[in-house]
Order: structure tokens, then sequence, then C-alpha cells
């Protein structure tokens, strides 16, 4: 068993972290968020705004959400971090679908950029704790064992990408009729 130690020191030497067990999570999820933007490849800003189901989301809303959904769990909820809430307006109140909304003076460049440097920040942070550990923050909304380990933060972000890479698949094909892509 390899010794290592987190961002904070601390002892990751469960063997599940540095090893065949951290690097497998890293990489389904990895293998998600590429078929995520190699879905998107290729279309502009306007194609990317473009809504085609009722509830109206966008795929470049989606992806701006996938960035916070992994700042969210990685990054608030395991490493502690506190971060700007993007669901809070300007007069305090609370607006949960605010990240699914891409502001007009923010360009597919920018989610896109947003999208993958919080990626990387996610992996850091999962390579670098055990994924035994419990998370650092916890939301008071949570029943006690709701989320009790790394392990499970990773799980559910590959369920979360991947759930959304399928919602991506279905509107591509809607926006122009291309299926099947995304490495395989």
């Amino acid at each position: 068993m390899r010794q290592t130690a987190g961002m904070d020191g601390a002892d990751t030497s469960d063997d599940s972290n540095g090893s065949g067990e951290t690097e497998a999570l890293v990489g389904f999820l990895d293998a998600q968020r590429e078929c995520v933007l190699d879905i998107l490849a290729g279309l502009d800003d306007e194609a990317l705004r473009t809504a085609l189901l009722p509830s109206g989301w966008t795929a470049l809303g989606l992806l701006q959400h996938l960035a916070y959904t992994e700042r969210y769990w990685f990054l608030e909820i395991v490493d502690g971090r506190p971060a700007a809430d993007p669901w809070g307006g300007p007069d305090g109140v609370t607006d949960p679908d605010a990240e699914w909304r891409v502001s007009p003076g923010r360009t597919a460049s920018d989610v896109v950029a947003l999208y993958r440097a919080t990626c990387s920040a996610a992996d850091d942070v999962l390579r670098s704790t055990a994924l035994t550990a419990p998370p650092r923050h916890r939301e008071s909304r949570w029943p006690p064992d709701d989320v009790p380990d790394v392990r499970w933060v990773a799980l559910h972000m590959i369920e979360e990408t991947a759930r959304h890479a399928g919602q991506l698949d279905a509107w591509r094909e809607l926006l122009d009729g291309r299926t099947g892509l995304g490495p395989r």
C-alpha cells in the first residue's frame, strides 16, 4: 500500500486513493465529461443557446450546470471550500434555476473553459482525498448518512454527468439529426 498525503497533509493511505480505484473513478468520470464536450463540439454559440424541449433548458445552460455541480460536490462538499452561490439573486431570493441560465455576456468558450477548469480542480481534490474520507462540509438539510464519503460523491458525479450526457444526445439529435457522438 502506497502512503500519500492529501492537500491538507492528512494520511490518505486507505489503498483507495492513488491506486486503481481512484484512477478508475476519475477515468469513468472523465469519459462522461468528454462525451458531454464531444456532443457539443462544432456548434456555435447560437445553437448552444437553443432550447428544444418544453422545459426550456439549453445545452450551454446544461454545461454551466455541470460546472457548478462539479464545483459544489468536489470543491465545496468534499474539500470544504467556500464558493459564491450561483442560486442567490441580487435581492437574496434563491433561484433554483439560475445555474441553467447563461448570461448573454458569457460566451460558449467561457462556459467550456469554466467546465474544464472546474473538472481539473475536482480531479485534484479526488486524487488527493481518501475515498473513505467523510465530506468536509455537510448541508444541514441532509440526513446524517446521506453522503457518507468521497467515494459516494465520485459515483454520484459519474451518474449525474452520464444522465446529462444522455439528455444532450437527445438534444443534439433534435437540433441537427446527429447521433452517436462522443468517444466510444
